[in-house]
């Protein structure tokens, strides 16, 4: 679908170094300040157990994930918004992205300097939020400009678009995020266009040394009592400790190793599953002897919407969907089964497909 999250953070923070344990890409890590000048592109595989469950019965030829794109954007520092380090062009980079994984720097280490001269992750998200505030300080401001323009001619309309950009010139003046404004679908509407980088929904990410990868450290605590009342997700992921996870080939090695260091699993499935669900997605399944695929779609869609997703030809000429809950294919262990059982149901237009559902569509062109 096209859709994609983008790592965000203060140079030196690691969030390449968590890039790369999630990524199909491998990019360059360093201990130099703003030795990026170019944002790292990359897909990654959304993990879905229920894919290989599917796949225990049907013993397709190939299992596909679902997968979400991930842009590992250049280190920021304050003054971004104003040109300092890689300035505008990653600001112009982030307004491109659906989501924010924002990696905090919650580790010490002698031979990575911070940029502000000490590990204070709190004071980091801070110092993001406010340069992400300047710049949609600045894009609204720019259209209250244009705008000001069709108020003088007499447009009623622009009137109430000027009244509402003014809520938005006072929320960034008072260091608020856009996501936080309480404010209804059609005022939101007033700016969409700009896409706000304080709009999108973040996900922060407390990178922390090998010791706290299961109880998270005093660094990490502090970002979860900051942003207790905001709603946001907050995970604590060993971003090194991963890294090295990571390059092991053999499954039954990472496992071992990850048994060792106390966790069940690798942390950034966990941040791929948060940054999924983020997004709003959720993943619809088909299923035979040439392949079991998860495909993407976002909550709310319906049966031909989704349909066009494997491919416009299907939405096109959709008729009706065949649609089998997991949970009965699971249990009786084939499509025939569930037929014969009355558990698979024949579903029109208006259906909305459900997290899980397994769909075959019917169609003609």
């Amino acid at each position: 679908m096209g859709l994609n999250c983008g790592i965000i953070g203060l140079t030196n923070t690691g969030k390449t170094t968590i890039f790369n344990c999630i990524s199909n890409n491998k990019a360059e890590a360093t201990s130099y300040a703003f030795s990026a000048t170019k944002s790292n592109i990359g897909m990654i595989e959304v993990p879905d157990p229920r894919l290989d469950a599917i796949d225990a019965l049907v013993h397709a030829a190939r299992v596909v994930h679902a997968t979400v794109d991930i842009i590992d954007l250049p280190g920021l520092a304050k003054g971004a918004s104003k040109g300092e380090g890689v300035g505008n062009k990653f600001l112009a980079d982030v307004q491109q992205t659906d989501a924010l994984i924002h990696v905090l720097r919650c580790f010490d280490e002698d031979n990575l300097a911070h940029v502000e001269g000490s590990i204070d992750p709190v004071r980091d998200i801070e110092i993001v939020d406010f340069e992400l505030q300047v710049r949609d300080l600045d894009l609204v401001q720019r259209k209250i400009q244009r705008t000001e323009k069709l108020v003088k001619v007499g447009d009623k309309e622009a009137k109430k678009t000027i009244e509402i950009l003014h809520k938005y010139v006072t929320h960034f003046e008072n260091f608020g995020n856009a996501r936080d404004m309480s404010l209804d679908e059609e005022e939101r509407k007033v700016v969409k266009e700009l896409m706000l980088l304080t709009e999108k929904p973040v996900l922060f990410v407390c990178n922390v040394d090998e010791n706290s990868a299961v109880d998270g450290n005093a660094y990490s605590k502090a970002v979860q009592e900051y942003l207790k009342d905001s709603g946001a997700t907050v995970l604590v992921i060993a971003g090194a400790l991963e890294a090295d996870i990571a390059q092991l080939e053999s499954a039954d090695d990472r496992n071992a190793f990850l048994e060792d260091a106390g966790l069940s699993e690798p942390g950034v499935n966990k941040m791929i599953r948060a940054a999924y669900a983020m997004l709003n997605l959720q993943s619809f399944f088909t299923a035979g002897p040439k392949e079991v695929r998860a495909w993407t779609i976002k909550k709310g869609m319906t049966a031909p919407e989704a349909a066009g997703v494997i491919h416009s030809d299907l939405e096109r000429g959709f008729i009706r969907a065949e649609v089998i809950k997991l949970s009965d294919f699971l249990q009786l262990k084939s499509e025939h089964a569930c037929k014969e059982k009355g558990k698979l149901s024949v579903e029109g237009k208006n259906y909305i497909v459900q997290d899980g559902d397994m769909l075959n569509i019917r169609f003609n062109v």
